[in-house]
């Protein structure tokens, strides 16, 4: 059983911080990637690389996975997913993505969906639902820590 939970975007947990995931609109529509191994999609996002703090690790992911050039980036929580009561721990952003240039040759994504609403085929489906449900309660200001 998959259970994910949220905290205060300053929550800091006794475990370290392992992701940054970050939900993100560009021109009305949400962003989606699919990674080259995979068939299915996903949010972007990734590890936080040692040395790195969790808002660098969601800059640097979202520009290397999406594109992004100029964009806006906030913080909507800190979340854990405990799965057969193993607990990882990671931030959720929210981003506004103005600009969008190519994926850099770096990248891992091998393509990038816009679309009104959270695809079927998800990489994560236990866990990706309440990360878009949470960005969409931040974005209508409902969002409860």
């Amino acid at each position: 059983m998959t259970e994910v939970n949220f905290y205060a975007p300053s929550f800091e947990p006794e475990s370290v911080l392992t992701y940054s995931v970050i939900s993100a609109i560009y021109r009305s529509s949400w962003v989606f990637v699919r990674h080259q191994d995979r068939l299915t999609w996903e949010i972007a996002g990734g590890h936080i690389e040692e040395g790195e703090t969790s808002d660098s690790a969601a800059c640097r992911e979202l520009i290397e996975e999406t594109g992004a050039m100029r964009f806006n980036l906030d913080c909507i929580a800190t979340y854990s997913v405990t799965i057969d009561g193993v607990t990882g721990w990671g931030r959720l952003y929210y981003a506004e993505i103005f600009e969008m240039g190519v994926v850099p040759d770096v990248s891992e994504i091998a393509e990038i969906l816009l679309s009104d609403s959270l695809p079927g085929n998800l990489t994560y489906p236990d866990i990706q639902p309440f990360l878009f449900r949470k960005s969409v309660e931040f974005l209508k200001g409902t969002s409860q820590d």
